[in-house]
């Protein structure tokens, strides 16, 4: 008898700890499926044949020839499923009529076996082979046309279940693109104001500062870039790149410019879209401290309120009714942004509020729902037998022609309405 060490009975505790016995949907493997609901209803309707004819006092004899017409049902309907999978993706008409033809022929072959085989083992008895041929179509017609309405059925459900996915696909995609196009607005954005103060500087002559503007605004976009446009960023991801931005805007403002952060180490990790906060700074700069002579304090704070980030940026300005300088330039995007980013991003499950008073500064409050890295990654792992995923992984089961056109459509320009059947 061998023995393992204590260490790696550790490790497979450990192994066996983490497995986890995931049940997944019936369909999920459309192979699998077929053959099971094909075993299941030929032997459902053995049995019931079965069990009928002994009720009824029949000799265990007549199981013989129950038995052959199951075998033979059972083999007519793989032929019907062969057909059927051509038809299902043909015009409704083309498909109804050639089925009531294909139908009609696989009912005649059933019956023709069915009645021979009773003839062979009653040789004598008196009704012909004609009248048990019609009887044995009314029989054998209910059967193969139950399992033919029931395969379509099956089917058509799927194709329709597929598409919904393929819909529900779609339109993550669709609006990955639109927070995409949001967030390219940002930069144009951030790049024209900034643009402008180096333009500034370099017309009154001021080289270093310029430089070191073009060094610093250089960090920035270097940062940026790192992250995908439709990607989220940890809020002390967020608040680092709000450092890069306020360098260059204190080379413009000096002392004018008094930022602060209060940020609850317990929300540093919480995930929210990338470049959320940076207007929202960039907006109270604008109209807080350019107008001011004083300059103003900006805060940006963070903490955590009832399983959500609450998110403050807040500056001392005149506030929104204040004497705001009709001669700062804008490009019209900011606010409206930010909204329209966390409506993509969250819907109803945000919250977005102003608050604004003469003399009173500029308040943008923002709640979002308190996400980490690590639980979107634990609940993926767990989801990660969900009915999409399986759908998409493996549509129907590994059918031998297809087994190599398994895989998550990841890409727009890949998704297809791949359908198969219930076939094996």
């Amino acid at each position: 008898m061998r023995f393992f060490p204590k260490r790696q009975w550790h490790a497979i505790d450990k192994t066996m700890a983490v497995m986890e016995i995931r049940p997944q949907p019936f369909f999920g493997n459309k192979n699998r499926a077929f053959w099971n609901l094909q075993s299941a209803g030929w032997a459902g309707a053995l049995a019931l044949r079965g069990i009928s004819g002994i009720a009824n006092g029949q000799p265990l004899s007549f199981l013989l020839p129950i038995i052959i017409s199951t075998i033979t049902g059972y083999s007519i309907s793989l032929l019907l499923s062969v057909f059927y999978k051509n038809l299902i993706h043909q015009k409704p008409i083309v498909t109804w009529v050639t089925t009531t033809i294909v139908l009609s022929v696989a009912t005649a072959i059933f019956a023709f076996i069915d009645a021979w085989v009773f003839i062979i083992q009653n040789p004598t008895i008196e009704s012909g082979f004609a009248s048990l041929f019609v009887g044995y179509v009314f029989v054998d017609f209910t059967m193969l046309g139950a399992w033919s309405a029931l395969y379509y059925a099956i089917n058509f459900f799927l194709r329709v279940q597929e598409q919904n996915d393929q819909l529900l696909r779609l339109e993550t995609q669709a609006t990955r693109a639109q927070l995409a196009m949001l967030r390219y607005q940002l930069n144009p954005h951030f790049l024209f104001n900034t643009l402008n103060s180096i333009s500034t500087l370099v017309l009154l002559k001021q080289t270093e500062p310029a430089n070191a503007m073009l060094s610093r605004l250089s960090s920035f976009l270097r940062h940026t870039l790192v992250n995908e446009v439709h990607s989220r960023v940890t809020l002390a991801q967020e608040v680092e790149t709000l450092h890069l931005y306020l360098d260059i805007e204190k080379m413009r403002f000096e002392e004018r410019l008094r930022p602060a952060f209060d940020i609850d180490p317990a929300v540093r990790d919480a995930l929210l879209p990338s470049l959320l906060l940076q207007p929202l700074v960039e907006n109270a700069i604008k109209y807080a401290v350019t107008p001011m002579e004083d300059g103003a304090d900006i805060s940006v704070s963070a903490r955590l309120e009832n399983d959500r980030v609450k998110i403050i940026v807040s500056d001392t300005g005149p506030g929104k009714n204040g004497p705001i300088a009709k001669n700062i330039d804008s490009t019209g995007v900011g606010l409206g942004n930010i909204q329209e980013r966390l409506n993509q991003a969250y819907g109803e499950a945000h919250e977005f509020e102003i608050k604004s008073s003469t003399g009173g500064g500029f308040s943008v409050i923002i709640a979002l729902p308190f996400e980490t890295r690590e639980q979107i990654e634990k609940e993926a792992a767990l989801d990660s037998a969900s009915d999409d995923q399986i759908r998409n992984e493996a549509i129907f089961g590994e059918h031998a022609f297809d087994r190599n056109h398994r895989g998550l459509v990841t890409t727009p320009a890949l998704v297809s309405s791949h359908q198969e059947d219930i076939n094996p």
